[in-house]
């Protein structure tokens, strides 16, 4: 397998297209590209069926696949707020993918998604899907639905493109089509290990406590006793650094797995804190929970998020010491980046330093698609990534 990463920083929309196309075909070799990713910023939506003609011109790409992002990553660099174009190239021969795109449709107030690939009906075998989805039009929840009923088991990785602000602005990119509603994906399966890391950017505070009433969002008791007071007995707990993080952003874990014995990195599903209620003590989040399940307070600021990505990396590193990835696609929140971390370029120097110099593509989503604890989610302020292994590399 073979993978390379070209961004180009051209405000020219033909040149910079022209640059990123001759950059993967050299690198690749005349045995050409099975499967390219395109991202691209919001400088190039006007002209962006001009640059996937050349991309296709020069490069020939049996699929090519993509959407607009407020941002771009490439190679070393997180290119915010300036014209950005990158281009991710695989040639594996051994991989199988099979491109679709789904139809948003409203029937009645709710809109719906038509179009599930044939190849892909009831698939016994688990693929990885790649899905790039419009803000405006997408049910997410019935997104994820589809690819649970259609094919279980398998790992969704994405995210909803960004950079537009009004209905009809997206651009996603299947082919030689471009779009501004629905979902664009692949999915992909043999000739390739692909390995997901979602990190959600939290640290873990105070204990841990078993959901015992609850009504849908709304939990009543934790063990018992009213919300409220189990989470005014944690922040009188905290040391003052920790009480300046809650702050900054206080969410709540539900456990993924009641039969582990400890919890650690990755092993929550985080969601948002939406509030409380004073004269009951209850606590509403963001998304249905049930009695019995585990939850424990989070934190999110700067330091627990850089924190959060070095240690899943780490984690990811050992299960593979003796190779580096080929290659992998990174998809991190727009309100991650430089005004989150105060530093440029952090979620990709994060993944050099931790996994090597490996060639590194995405964008800035606005929200990420991941799985934890073997389950699809879309989630927010996260850090969402592919990583591409030899299929002979898999440990025994």
């Amino acid at each position: 397998m073979q993978c390379h990463v070209a961004l180009s920083q051209e405000s020219n929309p033909e040149v910079a297209a022209q640059a990123v196309a001759e950059s993967v075909h050299e690198a690749l070799g005349e045995a050409g590209c099975h499967l390219a990713f395109v991202f691209f910023s919001p400088h190039f939506s006007s002209e962006i069926q001009v640059m996937i003609e050349m991309i296709h011109e020069k490069l020939r790409p049996q699929t090519l696949i993509g959407c607009m992002g407020e941002g771009v990553i490439g190679g070393e660099k997180e290119i915010e707020e300036h014209p950005g174009l990158v281009l991710c190239g695989i040639r594996n021969t051994g991989m199988q993918v099979v491109p679709f795109m789904l139809t948003s449709k409203t029937e009645g107030e709710a809109p719906s998604l038509a179009g599930w690939p044939v190849g892909l009906e009831s698939t016994a075998h688990p693929h990885t899907f790649f899905l790039f989805a419009d803000p405006f039009s997408t049910p997410i929840d019935e997104l994820l639905s589809l690819l649970e009923q259609h094919a279980p088991g398998s790992s969704a990785i994405g995210g909803i493109a960004s950079g537009s602000m009004e209905v009809g602005e997206s651009r996603l990119v299947l082919n030689r089509e471009i779009i501004g509603s629905g979902v664009v994906g692949v999915a992909v399966k043999g000739g390739v290990e692909i390995r997901t890391v979602v990190s959600q950017g939290c640290q873990p505070i105070g204990e841990r406590y078993v959901v015992t009433k609850v009504d849908r969002n709304v939990i009543q008791e934790l063990g018992g006793i009213p919300p409220l007071e189990r989470l005014e007995t944690t922040l009188k707990a905290l040391s003052e650094r920790e009480r300046q993080q809650v702050a900054g952003g206080l969410q709540v874990g539900i456990a993924m797995d009641e039969h582990r014995s400890e919890f650690g990195q990755g092993d929550f599903l985080i969601r948002g804190l939406l509030g409380a209620d004073r004269q009951s003590g209850s606590l509403a989040i963001a998304d249905f929970i049930q009695e019995g399940q585990t939850i424990q307070f989070h934190v999110r600021d700067a330091h627990a998020a850089s924190e959060d990505f070095h240690l899943l990396l780490s984690k990811e590193r050992v299960t593979h010491p003796d190779s580096l990835p080929k290659g992998a696609l990174l998809f991190s929140c727009n309100g991650r980046g430089q005004r989150f971390f105060e530093t440029p370029h952090h979620d990709v120097v994060t993944v050099q330093e931790r996994m090597g110099a490996i060639p590194i593509a995405g964008f800035f989503a606005g929200g990420e698609i991941g799985p934890v604890g073997g389950k699809n989610y879309l989630h927010g302020y996260t850090a969402s990534m592919a990583l591409f292994y030899d299929e002979a590399s898999r440990p025994s």
